[in-house]
């Protein structure tokens, strides 16, 4: 499969080209986050047919669910949620434990695999593009992040239409054009994940500090972005 085109120098630019481009569906996954919620405004500023979704895990911050709110009124639409299955959740809990996630990356890894990783498979089935948040300089792990690649894994193209963007020039954008941000991130929040798995970052630490504090690692995900090795997926063809 080629990349659909791309091409432009503005993330607007570019879900409009995605947009003309794949002749399929096109969904984009949103956590509330600052930067899903300036391509949300994008999406629904361009008038352009991507489906936003969003993946509630059962532990996501109250905050979360209230901007969730807000942009559905913001924006008059429905934001489409993918749940755990109940039995895979069940059967999670009986192996882990409610909190056994603090205990071993393994138990860490399987709840996200549950809570966020099965979910998506089932938001992205029939998709041929995936539109994500994702920036190159949230962390080292994602410096190499480019605009567009193939997602061998999933079979679809995946669009980072804020990859050469810093948080700053997010930040601009939201505040400018009035969209509704987490409450968190005033608070020292600059990435949100569940409330159990996230705290908020010391002066100084790198943006996704707060995510799984509690491991070593520094090339921390959830499982949405690596390789069956656990790698951060790497562009095998693409364009800026």
């Amino acid at each position: 499969m080629s990349l659909p085109d791309f091409s432009g120098t503005t993330p607007q630019e570019r879900l409009a080209s995605l947009r003309r481009s794949v002749a399929g569906r096109i969904v984009f996954t949103t956590s509330f986050g600052l930067e899903d919620q300036a391509i949300t405004h994008m999406i629904r500023e361009g008038g352009h047919d991507i489906e936003i979704v969003t993946l509630d895990t059962g532990r996501l911050y109250s905050e979360t669910h209230a901007v969730w709110a807000e942009t559905e009124q913001r924006y008059g639409l429905r934001i489409r949620s993918f749940h755990p299955d109940p039995q895979a959740l069940a059967a999670l809990l009986d192996d882990w434990g409610a909190n056994g996630f603090y205990h071993t990356k393994d138990a860490r890894l399987a709840c996200c695999g549950v809570r966020k990783v099965e979910p998506l498979k089932r938001a992205l089935a029939g998709a041929e593009a995936w539109v994500t948040g994702l920036r190159a300089d949230q962390s080292q792990a994602r410096g190499d992040v480019m605009a567009i690649e193939f997602d061998t894994g999933r079979g679809l193209a995946k669009a980072a239409p804020l990859h050469d963007w810093s948080r700053e020039d997010v930040a601009r954008f939201c505040e400018t054009n009035g969209v509704p941000v987490n409450a968190l991130h005033a608070q020292g929040y600059p990435s949100i994940g569940c409330e159990p798995c996230t705290r908020a970052v010391k002066p100084g630490e790198p943006e996704r500090a707060g995510r799984w504090w509690w491991e070593q690692d520094d090339a921390k995900e959830c499982g949405l972005h690596v390789d069956a090795d656990g790698k951060f997926v790497r562009a095998k063809e693409a364009v800026q």
